[in-house]
């Protein structure tokens, strides 16, 4: 947790301006109830006005100055717990850009997002408080009871016995609501996951009429997060009637024995008087502990959760990489590489061995499950093997920067993402500062110009989230297109033509022929495959065989098997 406030170092000195101020309003306060007392043992008791007027002008001129130093603690603290906040989500974001996918895969993107806003914003707001009045609460505790000994020591003993009992009262219930807090957090990412999940698919929710199924999946959730929230509050805000209970019998006290050493001659009415002005502000300050407590039980959990994140170990690091290097060719050798996903049981891939000559086109085809797309996922070092390694231009991935490799890489998921923008953008993506000549080819060769063409804002079409206003094979399309911009020396398609009509992904093919890129292409289509130059079957994470559509066709029962299965299809939908 204290690599979180470590952020707060470019802003010390604010922060110290800022704590100064707090310390003069402070210091205002605790003496105004000094001078209340000398006003009326000497103006208001011996009815000398010319007294009451200095004492009145002396107070209100601190109240002023209190006033003035007030508004600065504000601005600064302000400043600083702004741009401390600014600062921790640019080292989040910048964390998370450089996590692989195994460490991506350990969060859900809810609990991110509620990292990223709720939990930076309560640490955010925490860091306003201290400097603006949660440093000053304990402060005014403090100089209250110094003060109280200083004007009357005898009425000031009942503070010993109460201010320690209360904070370690107060003490027992951070550390109760603490953890509490923790699973409060984590009850709200449950209910963003669960909103995100609906909203996301909203279509196949209506489309299969499961509105009251997701309602009761919300509402186990909603329920889950206000039992913990009513909980733990319930805790926190107890604290309050006990705090005040306790400083108002400490109130009665001084009045109480403060009467009797009036009659008594021991102390005057002045004394008296600010005695209960500072048990008055005491007390006040000892109320807003519960408040306290709540805010820096909540920010514990949230730096916690922060933190988890900024030391997470095993980012994407450039070290060990000779940045020269720089891929040319394209030739792809996998040497015995087997891997397994993290906390996974059995290798997803193993021993897979095989090469890949430069510019020529391998079609990799395979069941559900086979390891195809774990097959791609390790070229661009978006996972890493667990034996063996991969050499592209006989060089080992691993020594290429993540930059230069995957600039030298075209990559088409196999569910097309598009972001929030143009078509253009989309597109340009693939590219930094392309223009729009190279986006308007790419689009052709992608087979998707003609479509675009026709929209009515054609590239400056508006894409929704996720390109929710596009079909399959447009965001297909666009996909490809966002990879052949960047005219890379290895494109890998995993089964990025799916949704594309026969007609389409053969004009595609055709196009590809002009790019001169080694292509890795994932298909469940026999007609795709017959057109790449060799065909790699993978089945249960293994190679079973290597050969052209002919060789296949000769010595492989499975490879024989799913080609009859398609063509039957073929003739039953013929007729």
């Amino acid at each position: 947790m204290r690599n979180v406030f470590s952020y707060l170092g470019p802003y010390k000195f604010p922060s110290m301006i800022a704590f100064l101020f707090m310390l003069m309003e402070l210091a205002v306060e605790l003496l105004l109830p000094l001078f209340l007392g000398l006003m009326i043992n000497q103006g208001v008791v011996n009815q000398d006005v010319q007294n009451i007027v200095f004492w009145g002008s002396i107070m209100v001129g601190l109240a002023l100055l209190s006033f003035l130093v007030g508004i600065l603690n504000s601005f600064l603290s302000s400043h600083v717990s702004f741009s401390y906040a600014y600062d921790l989500r640019e080292e989040l974001f910048s964390k998370i850009q450089r996590f692989s996918y195994a460490k991506l895969a350990k969060y859900p993107t809810s609990s991110l997002v509620t990292r990223f806003t709720n939990d930076i914003r309560q640490i955010q707001n925490t860091v306003f408080m201290v400097l603006r009045i949660m440093a000053k609460a304990p402060l005014t505790v403090l100089g209250g009871v110094i003060m109280a000994f200083v004007v009357n020591a005898q009425l000031a003993l009942v503070f010993l016995i109460t201010v320690p009992l209360l904070i370690l009262f107060l003490l027992w219930i951070l550390k109760i609501t603490s953890g509490l807090f923790k699973q409060v957090q984590s009850n709200v990412d449950h209910v963003n996951r669960v909103m995100q999940e609906n909203l996301a698919g909203m279509r196949l929710i209506k489309a299969f009429t499961r509105r009251n199924t997701e309602e009761t999946r919300f509402d186990h959730a909603n329920q889950t997060l206000a039992l913990t929230t009513r909980k733990t509050f319930r805790i926190v805000e107890s604290t309050g009637p006990v705090l005040l209970f306790v400083m108002n019998l400490s109130l009665i006290f001084i009045i109480w024995f403060g009467s009797i050493q009036t009659v008594n001659g021991q102390a005057n009415i002045g004394e008296v008087v600010t005695m209960i002005n500072y048990a008055l502000r005491v007390a006040m300050a000892i109320s807003m502990f519960s408040f306290i407590i709540m805010i820096l039980s909540r920010t514990k959990a949230s730096a916690e959760r922060i933190s988890e994140v900024l030391t997470e170990d095993h980012p994407e690091q450039e070290e060990n990489q000779d940045t020269n290097n720089s891929i040319s060719q394209g030739h792809i050798r996998y040497d015995n590489i087997s891997f397994r996903y993290p906390d996974a049981l059995k290798e997803t891939l193993s021993n897979i061995s095989f090469s890949v000559h430069s510019g020529e086109h391998l079609a990799i085809i395979g069941a559900t499950g086979s390891g195809k797309t774990s097959l791609f996922q390790l070229m661009p070092r978006l996972y890493e093997p667990s034996q063996g390694r991969i050499y592209v231009d006989d060089i080992p991935i691993d020594n290429y920067s993540f930059k230069a490799l995957r600039n030298s890489i075209g990559y088409v998921p196999q569910t097309p993402l598009l972001f929030t923008g143009s078509i253009f953008d989309n597109i340009a993506f693939g590219k930094r500062n392309a223009t729009m000549e190279e986006v308007i080819q790419a689009a052709k060769d992608a087979q998707i110009h003609e479509t675009i063409q026709n929209l009515d804002d054609q590239y400056e079409t508006k894409v929704g989230q996720k390109g929710v206003n596009l079909s399959g094979g447009q965001k297909q399309r666009i996909s490809i297109a966002r990879a052949l911009i960047r005219k890379p020396e290895i494109l890998m398609l995993d089964d990025s033509t799916s949704a594309l009509d026969l007609a389409t992904e053969a004009r595609f093919l055709q196009a590809l022929e002009h790019y001169q890129c080694t292509v890795l292409l994932i298909t469940q289509k026999i007609s795709t495959v017959k057109k790449a130059d060799r065909i790699l079957l993978l089945e249960h994470g293994e190679i079973l065989d290597i050969g052209s559509h002919n060789e296949l066709l000769g010595r492989s029962n499975l490879y024989q098997a799913i080609a009859d299965s398609q063509q039957e299809k073929e003739a039953l939908y013929a007729k």
